[in-house]
């Protein structure tokens, strides 16, 4: 078989990859990135926004030449009910002027990455397997496709959250159900003008929908809506344990939420583009596994850096490349690529924001799952009953109805409530003590 050589092999061209693969082709080392796709994005997928701040320090002033479609200056929490809910936003104009994030199509984005890591003379190889890696005195030096063996000095991991490298390896186990979640999504086509009048745009500005409860009720899950140029994208998260324990189908789910007095007005007439699945690392800070090896690296979703609360990725995955690429540099500098010398990485990541993010919401998962019922079911119908009684005329005192409302749902929670203040009392704590 083919020997071919570099100072670096990463696997996959993803944001992990490509933001590794980038900052070492600066630093004039020799990479070589294996991708299974036709080509870096054609088998990515994602909500679909990136946040500036991160990018920017991969690809400075990016949106002056990148495929961005918007500019997000509203992001909106809706709580839904069976047939009414409760939306809760934030709009503010300055991010019209900084940029805080965009809505990008991955196909798109991912495409245009690539070629600015091959013009900084990174080596791409499209439509590759890996199929393993290449270890010699428990040390790892390459990776193995089903052509040809990739000898290299390093080795970075960068194949998705279902990585079968990071496994063998011995940096992970096998995922568990409850800590994955399953993203399905589609992509609809509307004309700019009806976006922008259905969700109060102006220009190329953007919104963001964050969906909670209904039809996910009982379940660990959210959806979501990205406005893109002239198409929206919509789709739901869901536990993959608790998908298969409420026995229901994922398009299903999206389905009803789609047919959501709240929602449909907003996709109504819309032309269906695409559909797309994707397994989403859920379990945040406890599910993090080891990140460096003898001569290996892992990054992005193969390492499980996401963060669940905020549903941040792609700025995680590039922030992990890069910070796996210096540390990198430096191995490659001493020519020394122990476990010893790679630590530097897990030292990088444990002191950037990400790291500090995800220790502090280190709890919340655990919280939700305990109390499901309670956080996507119960609280949010109540915060919707109380709205509507507070806006409905009808004759009765507001001072009565609001009486009422106390005393049903003391009625309903009886001793519990105490448990649930003391529960959400805890997790307040966590969050601003850790």
């Amino acid at each position: 078989m083919k020997k071919e050589y570099a100072d670096v092999v990463v696997v996959g061209a993803g944001p992990a990859g490509i933001a590794a693969a980038i900052t070492l082709a600066r630093a004039n080392k020799e990479v070589v990135v294996i991708e299974r796709g036709s080509f870096p994005g054609s088998k990515n997928v994602f909500g679909g926004a990136i946040y500036c701040q991160p990018t920017e320090e991969i690809f400075p002033e990016f949106w002056k030449t990148a495929p961005v479609e918007r500019f997000n200056i509203e992001h909106k929490f809706a709580f839904l009910g069976e047939d009414y809910g409760t939306v809760l936003g934030y709009k503010n104009q300055e991010h019209s002027k900084k940029f805080n994030s965009f809505t990008v199509m991955r196909p798109k984005w991912d495409r245009w990455c690539a070629e600015q890591a091959e013009n900084t003379g990174v080596h791409i190889v499209n439509e590759t397997m890996v199929t393993d890696l290449l270890e010699e005195d428990g040390n790892i030096v390459g990776i193995k496709t089903e052509l040809e063996c990739f000898y290299a000095r390093l080795v970075i991991i960068a194949d998705g959250v279902n990585s079968i490298l990071a496994r063998k390896a011995g940096l992970r186990n096998d995922f568990r159900p409850k800590d994955i979640a399953l993203g399905v999504k589609e992509v609809i086509k509307l004309p700019k003008e009806t976006i922008e009048d259905r969700f109060n745009l102006e220009g190329n500005s953007g919104s963001i929908h964050t969906i909670l409860g209904n039809p996910m009720n009982n379940m660990v899950g959210l959806g979501f809506i990205y406005t893109n140029l002239d198409s929206v994208v919509i789709g739901i998260g869901v536990s993959l344990e608790d998908l298969s324990n409420s026995g229901k189908k994922p398009y299903d789910l999206l389905n009803e939420m789609k047919k959501h007095p709240a929602i449909r007005p907003l996709i109504k007439g819309g032309e269906l583009l695409e559909y797309s699945a994707h397994l989403i690392p859920e379990g945040g800070y406890k599910c993090i596994p080891k990140l460096y090896g003898n001569g290996v690296m892992v990054v992005g979703d193969a390492a499980m850096l996401v963060n669940n609360v905020h549903w941040e990725g792609t700025n995680l995955a590039m922030q992990s490349g890069k910070l796996a690429a210096q540390s990198a540099i430096i191995a490659l500098d001493k020519n020394d690529f122990s476990e010893n010398t790679l630590s530097l990485y897990q030292k990088k990541i444990d002191e950037s924001f990400m790291m500090k993010d995800l220790k502090t919401y280190k709890n919340v998962m655990d919280f939700i799952k305990n109390n499901k019922k309670i956080v996507t079911d119960f609280y949010p119908a109540k915060a919707s009953e109380f709205l509507n009684q507070f806006i409905t005329i009808d004759g009765i005192p507001k001072r009565k109805k609001y009486f009422s409302f106390i005393s049903n749902l003391l009625k309903e929670r009886k001793l519990y409530i105490f448990k649930d203040i003391w529960a959400f009392t805890n997790i307040g704590r966590s969050i601003l003590l850790k």
